[in-house]
Protein backbone atom coordinates (compact mmCIF):
# COMPACT_ATOMS: atom_id res chain seq x y z
CA UNK A 1 0.00 0.00 0.00
CA UNK A 2 1.50 3.48 -1.42
CA UNK A 3 2.47 5.93 1.45
CA UNK A 4 0.77 9.29 0.88
CA UNK A 5 0.75 12.51 2.45
CA UNK A 6 -2.73 14.65 0.56
CA UNK A 7 -5.33 11.23 1.31
CA UNK A 8 -5.51 9.12 4.16
CA UNK A 9 -8.32 6.37 2.89
CA UNK A 10 -7.98 4.49 6.03
CA UNK A 11 -8.95 7.30 8.16
CA UNK A 12 -11.57 8.48 5.69
CA UNK A 13 -12.66 4.88 6.00
CA UNK A 14 -12.62 4.56 10.11
CA UNK A 15 -14.30 8.49 10.29
CA UNK A 16 -17.10 7.23 8.03
CA UNK A 17 -17.72 4.11 10.39
CA UNK A 18 -17.51 6.24 13.08
CA UNK A 19 -19.89 8.12 12.32
CA UNK A 20 -22.53 5.96 11.43
CA UNK A 21 -21.86 3.54 14.56
CA UNK A 22 -22.23 6.40 16.34
CA UNK A 23 -25.84 7.54 14.79
CA UNK A 24 -26.90 4.01 15.75
CA UNK A 25 -25.75 4.13 19.28
CA UNK A 26 -27.87 7.76 19.27
CA UNK A 27 -31.21 6.13 17.90
CA UNK A 28 -30.53 3.05 20.42
CA UNK A 29 -29.77 5.49 22.96
CA UNK A 30 -33.36 7.29 21.64
CA UNK A 31 -35.18 4.40 21.88
CA UNK A 32 -34.90 3.28 25.23
CA UNK A 33 -35.02 6.49 26.23
CA UNK A 34 -38.61 7.19 25.04
CA UNK A 35 -39.67 3.36 25.11
CA UNK A 36 -41.17 3.54 21.47
CA UNK A 37 -39.49 1.59 18.52
CA UNK A 38 -40.35 4.14 15.83
CA UNK A 39 -39.41 7.49 17.18
CA UNK A 40 -39.81 9.14 13.44
CA UNK A 41 -41.12 8.22 10.58
CA UNK A 42 -38.41 7.18 9.05
CA UNK A 43 -37.53 4.34 11.36
CA UNK A 44 -41.09 2.53 10.42
CA UNK A 45 -43.72 5.16 7.88
CA UNK A 46 -46.32 2.42 7.74
CA UNK A 47 -45.97 1.34 11.26
CA UNK A 48 -46.47 4.96 12.62
CA UNK A 49 -49.48 5.41 10.55
CA UNK A 50 -51.52 2.08 12.01
CA UNK A 51 -50.44 3.17 15.75
CA UNK A 52 -51.93 6.91 15.17
CA UNK A 53 -55.14 5.26 13.73
CA UNK A 54 -55.15 2.80 16.38
CA UNK A 55 -53.95 5.86 19.03
CA UNK A 56 -57.10 7.84 18.24
CA UNK A 57 -59.54 4.43 18.30
CA UNK A 58 -58.42 4.26 21.83
CA UNK A 59 -58.81 7.89 22.99
CA UNK A 60 -62.41 7.39 21.14
CA UNK A 61 -63.30 4.54 23.32
CA UNK A 62 -61.85 6.25 26.28
CA UNK A 63 -64.55 8.97 25.66
CA UNK A 64 -67.18 6.67 25.14
CA UNK A 65 -66.57 4.71 28.07
CA UNK A 66 -66.20 8.21 30.35
CA UNK A 67 -69.59 8.57 28.62
CA UNK A 68 -71.41 5.12 29.37
CA UNK A 69 -70.20 6.11 33.16
CA UNK A 70 -72.16 9.03 33.18
CA UNK A 71 -74.89 7.27 31.82
CA UNK A 72 -75.09 4.53 34.80
CA UNK A 73 -74.50 7.40 37.34
CA UNK A 74 -78.09 9.29 35.72
CA UNK A 75 -79.60 5.93 35.91
CA UNK A 76 -78.86 5.23 39.27
CA UNK A 77 -79.74 8.46 40.96
CA UNK A 78 -82.67 7.81 38.71
CA UNK A 79 -83.37 4.80 40.57
CA UNK A 80 -83.22 6.10 43.79
CA UNK A 81 -85.99 8.79 43.04
CA UNK A 82 -88.08 6.19 41.74
CA UNK A 83 -86.95 3.84 45.18
CA UNK A 84 -88.46 6.86 46.97
CA UNK A 85 -91.07 6.99 45.36
CA UNK A 86 -92.12 3.72 45.90
CA UNK A 87 -91.77 4.45 49.68
CA UNK A 88 -93.41 7.63 49.62
CA UNK A 89 -96.11 5.09 47.54
CA UNK A 90 -96.14 2.87 50.67
CA UNK A 91 -96.96 5.26 52.89
CA UNK A 92 -99.52 6.87 51.78
CA UNK A 93 -101.44 3.30 51.62
CA UNK A 94 -100.56 2.92 54.85
CA UNK A 95 -102.56 6.52 55.68
CA UNK A 96 -105.13 5.20 53.77
CA UNK A 97 -105.54 1.78 56.02
CA UNK A 98 -105.21 4.44 58.98
CA UNK A 99 -108.08 6.31 58.61
CA UNK A 100 -110.23 3.62 57.78
CA UNK A 101 -109.65 2.78 61.31
CA UNK A 102 -113.16 3.25 63.38
CA UNK A 103 -111.47 4.34 66.26
CA UNK A 104 -110.12 7.04 64.54
CA UNK A 105 -112.04 10.63 64.69
CA UNK A 106 -112.03 13.20 62.32
CA UNK A 107 -109.50 15.08 63.43
CA UNK A 108 -106.89 11.86 63.38
CA UNK A 109 -108.51 11.47 59.39
CA UNK A 110 -107.85 15.38 59.13
CA UNK A 111 -103.88 14.92 60.18
CA UNK A 112 -103.41 11.53 58.07
CA UNK A 113 -105.10 13.43 54.91
CA UNK A 114 -102.82 16.68 55.47
CA UNK A 115 -99.60 14.22 55.32
CA UNK A 116 -101.30 12.50 52.25
CA UNK A 117 -101.88 15.89 50.29
CA UNK A 118 -98.01 16.98 51.65
CA UNK A 119 -96.67 13.68 49.61
CA UNK A 120 -98.18 14.41 46.69
CA UNK A 121 -96.15 17.60 46.38
CA UNK A 122 -93.34 15.86 47.21
CA UNK A 123 -93.40 13.59 44.05
CA UNK A 124 -94.22 16.55 42.01
CA UNK A 125 -91.22 18.17 43.16
CA UNK A 126 -88.88 14.99 42.75
CA UNK A 127 -90.30 14.07 39.52
CA UNK A 128 -89.09 17.80 38.53
CA UNK A 129 -85.21 17.16 39.67
CA UNK A 130 -82.01 17.32 37.28
CA UNK A 131 -78.75 15.32 37.38
CA UNK A 132 -76.36 17.91 35.39
CA UNK A 133 -78.58 20.40 34.14
CA UNK A 134 -80.55 16.76 32.55
CA UNK A 135 -84.19 16.45 33.89
CA UNK A 136 -84.45 12.61 35.26
CA UNK A 137 -87.69 11.99 34.03
CA UNK A 138 -89.58 12.37 30.66
CA UNK A 139 -91.73 15.16 29.94
CA UNK A 140 -95.43 14.88 28.62
CA UNK A 141 -95.90 12.61 25.85
CA UNK A 142 -97.74 13.48 22.78
CA UNK A 143 -100.95 12.18 21.21
CA UNK A 144 -103.62 13.63 19.08
CA UNK A 145 -101.45 17.01 18.93
CA UNK A 146 -101.34 17.66 22.62
CA UNK A 147 -99.05 17.34 25.75
CA UNK A 148 -100.34 14.68 27.79
CA UNK A 149 -99.40 11.89 29.75
CA UNK A 150 -99.55 8.99 29.07
CA UNK A 151 -98.00 5.77 30.97
CA UNK A 152 -96.92 3.22 28.50
CA UNK A 153 -93.84 1.09 28.32
CA UNK A 154 -94.11 -0.35 25.50
CA UNK A 155 -94.58 3.12 23.21
CA UNK A 156 -91.92 5.38 25.37
CA UNK A 157 -91.08 6.57 22.23
CA UNK A 158 -93.98 8.64 21.97
CA UNK A 159 -92.51 11.27 24.78
CA UNK A 160 -90.89 14.47 24.34
CA UNK A 161 -87.39 14.19 25.53
CA UNK A 162 -87.65 10.95 26.82
CA UNK A 163 -84.43 9.09 25.75
CA UNK A 164 -80.51 9.69 25.80
CA UNK A 165 -78.76 8.22 23.52
CA UNK A 166 -75.26 7.11 24.92
CA UNK A 167 -72.67 6.24 22.25
CA UNK A 168 -71.03 2.83 22.48
CA UNK A 169 -68.29 2.73 20.46
CA UNK A 170 -65.44 4.71 18.76
CA UNK A 171 -66.89 4.96 15.78
CA UNK A 172 -68.91 7.86 17.21
CA UNK A 173 -72.27 9.21 16.12
CA UNK A 174 -71.80 6.61 13.21
CA UNK A 175 -71.44 3.60 15.32
CA UNK A 176 -74.16 1.76 17.79
CA UNK A 177 -75.63 3.16 20.24
CA UNK A 178 -78.05 2.71 23.50
CA UNK A 179 -80.82 4.73 23.86
CA UNK A 180 -82.15 4.95 27.72
CA UNK A 181 -84.99 5.87 28.49
CA UNK A 182 -85.94 8.49 31.05
CA UNK A 183 -88.69 7.16 33.45
CA UNK A 184 -92.10 8.55 33.32
CA UNK A 185 -92.68 9.16 37.11
CA UNK A 186 -95.75 11.85 36.32
CA UNK A 187 -97.34 9.38 34.26
CA UNK A 188 -97.17 5.98 36.20
CA UNK A 189 -98.68 8.06 39.03
CA UNK A 190 -101.52 9.32 37.15
CA UNK A 191 -103.74 5.75 37.29
CA UNK A 192 -107.41 5.77 34.80
CA UNK A 193 -110.38 4.49 35.77
CA UNK A 194 -114.04 3.85 34.50
CA UNK A 195 -112.74 3.69 30.88
CA UNK A 196 -111.51 7.24 30.54
CA UNK A 197 -108.33 7.74 28.79
CA UNK A 198 -105.38 8.66 30.59
CA UNK A 199 -104.10 11.60 27.47
CA UNK A 200 -107.30 13.33 28.21
CA UNK A 201 -107.84 12.34 31.87
CA UNK A 202 -104.29 13.16 33.07
CA UNK A 203 -104.86 17.12 31.37
CA UNK A 204 -107.66 17.47 33.86
CA UNK A 205 -105.80 16.32 36.37
CA UNK A 206 -103.02 19.11 35.65
CA UNK A 207 -105.82 21.65 35.78
CA UNK A 208 -107.00 20.90 39.11
CA UNK A 209 -110.39 19.56 37.47
CA UNK A 210 -110.38 16.41 39.38
CA UNK A 211 -109.32 18.00 42.82
CA UNK A 212 -111.48 16.71 45.81
CA UNK A 213 -113.58 14.28 43.23
CA UNK A 214 -113.92 10.46 43.58
CA UNK A 215 -112.63 8.31 41.69
CA UNK A 216 -116.01 7.66 40.38
CA UNK A 217 -116.84 10.91 38.88
CA UNK A 218 -113.55 11.76 37.47
CA UNK A 219 -112.13 8.87 36.04
CA UNK A 220 -108.18 9.23 37.14
CA UNK A 221 -106.10 9.37 40.38
CA UNK A 222 -103.26 11.46 39.76
CA UNK A 223 -100.80 11.43 42.84
CA UNK A 224 -98.94 14.14 41.99
CA UNK A 225 -100.06 17.98 42.74
CA UNK A 226 -98.12 21.24 41.81
CA UNK A 227 -100.04 23.17 45.35
CA UNK A 228 -102.22 22.04 47.60
CA UNK A 229 -104.95 23.36 45.83
CA UNK A 230 -104.86 20.56 42.82
CA UNK A 231 -103.99 17.39 45.53
CA UNK A 232 -106.60 14.60 46.37
CA UNK A 233 -107.33 13.71 49.81
CA UNK A 234 -107.75 10.09 50.84
CA UNK A 235 -111.38 9.86 51.09
CA UNK A 236 -111.34 10.28 46.85
CA UNK A 237 -109.21 7.16 46.51
CA UNK A 238 -109.30 3.58 46.60
CA UNK A 239 -106.75 0.70 47.60
CA UNK A 240 -106.93 -0.50 43.53
CA UNK A 241 -105.56 2.69 42.44
CA UNK A 242 -102.75 2.70 45.05
CA UNK A 243 -101.73 -0.84 44.04
CA UNK A 244 -101.68 0.03 40.62
CA UNK A 245 -99.47 3.41 40.92
CA UNK A 246 -97.06 1.36 43.40
CA UNK A 247 -97.12 -1.50 39.54
CA UNK A 248 -96.36 1.35 37.20
CA UNK A 249 -93.08 2.43 39.78
CA UNK A 250 -91.95 -1.22 39.98
CA UNK A 251 -92.37 -1.33 36.30
CA UNK A 252 -90.19 2.20 35.51
CA UNK A 253 -87.24 0.28 37.99
CA UNK A 254 -87.60 -2.99 36.01
CA UNK A 255 -87.07 -0.97 32.94
CA UNK A 256 -84.26 1.16 34.60
CA UNK A 257 -82.13 -1.72 35.23
CA UNK A 258 -82.65 -3.55 32.22
CA UNK A 259 -81.20 -0.27 30.91
CA UNK A 260 -78.46 -0.29 33.48
CA UNK A 261 -77.59 -3.65 32.50
CA UNK A 262 -77.15 -3.25 28.89
CA UNK A 263 -74.86 -0.14 29.97
CA UNK A 264 -72.72 -2.13 32.06
CA UNK A 265 -72.24 -4.85 29.21
CA UNK A 266 -71.40 -2.24 27.24
CA UNK A 267 -69.09 -0.90 29.32
CA UNK A 268 -67.32 -4.47 29.81
CA UNK A 269 -67.07 -4.71 25.75
CA UNK A 270 -65.38 -1.10 25.18
CA UNK A 271 -62.86 -1.66 28.24
CA UNK A 272 -61.96 -5.06 26.42
CA UNK A 273 -61.61 -3.23 22.98
CA UNK A 274 -59.70 -0.89 24.27
CA UNK A 275 -57.22 -3.01 25.86
CA UNK A 276 -57.14 -5.28 22.24
CA UNK A 277 -56.09 -2.06 20.86
CA UNK A 278 -53.82 -1.09 23.04
CA UNK A 279 -52.03 -4.31 22.61
CA UNK A 280 -51.87 -4.37 19.25
CA UNK A 281 -50.38 -0.72 19.20
CA UNK A 282 -47.85 -1.81 21.61
CA UNK A 283 -46.76 -4.55 19.46
CA UNK A 284 -46.16 -1.87 16.73
CA UNK A 285 -45.00 0.60 18.48
CA UNK A 286 -42.71 -0.29 21.82
CA UNK A 287 -39.27 -1.63 21.77
CA UNK A 288 -37.84 -4.77 22.84
CA UNK A 289 -35.78 -3.49 25.80
CA UNK A 290 -33.56 -6.75 25.96
CA UNK A 291 -32.67 -6.58 21.98
CA UNK A 292 -32.08 -2.97 22.22
CA UNK A 293 -29.78 -3.29 24.74
CA UNK A 294 -28.11 -5.44 23.41
CA UNK A 295 -27.87 -3.23 20.62
CA UNK A 296 -26.65 -0.43 22.71
CA UNK A 297 -23.98 -2.18 24.03
CA UNK A 298 -22.78 -3.17 20.61
CA UNK A 299 -22.71 0.05 19.23
CA UNK A 300 -20.97 1.64 21.77
CA UNK A 301 -18.02 -1.03 21.52
CA UNK A 302 -18.22 0.06 17.63
CA UNK A 303 -17.74 3.77 18.34
CA UNK A 304 -15.08 3.24 20.64
CA UNK A 305 -13.16 0.62 18.48
CA UNK A 306 -13.58 3.72 15.70
CA UNK A 307 -12.33 6.38 17.53
CA UNK A 308 -9.63 4.42 18.21
CA UNK A 309 -8.89 2.89 14.90
CA UNK A 310 -9.02 6.91 13.70
CA UNK A 311 -7.10 7.95 15.97
CA UNK A 312 -3.92 5.00 14.76
CA UNK A 313 -5.06 5.88 11.13
CA UNK A 314 -4.19 9.62 11.28
CA UNK A 315 -0.86 8.91 12.70
CA UNK A 316 -0.11 7.14 9.34
CA UNK A 317 1.26 10.50 7.79
CA UNK A 318 3.57 10.75 10.07
CA UNK A 319 5.77 7.87 8.64
CA UNK A 320 5.97 9.76 5.46
CA UNK A 321 7.44 12.69 7.45
CA UNK A 322 10.15 10.45 9.28
CA UNK A 323 11.18 9.38 5.49
CA UNK A 324 11.55 13.34 4.07
CA UNK A 325 14.21 13.64 6.72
Amino acid sequence: MPITINTNASASYANFHMARNQSALQKSLTRLSSGSRITQPIDDAGGLAVSLKLQSAITRLDGAQKNVQNAISFLEVQDGVLESAGKIMNRMIELKGLSTDVMKNSSDNANYNREFTDLQQQLFDMGALKFNGVSLFASTTTRDGGNNAVFNNLNQDLALDNTVDVIVSSEGNAGPKVSVNKSMLFSALTITTNNVSVSAAYTNALNGSMANQGESNSGVMTFIADSSTSTINLTDISVGVFTQAVQNIATLRADNGASMSRLRFASDEMARQQSNLEAANGRIIDVDIAAESTRLAKYNVLVQASASMLAQANTQPDIALMLLR
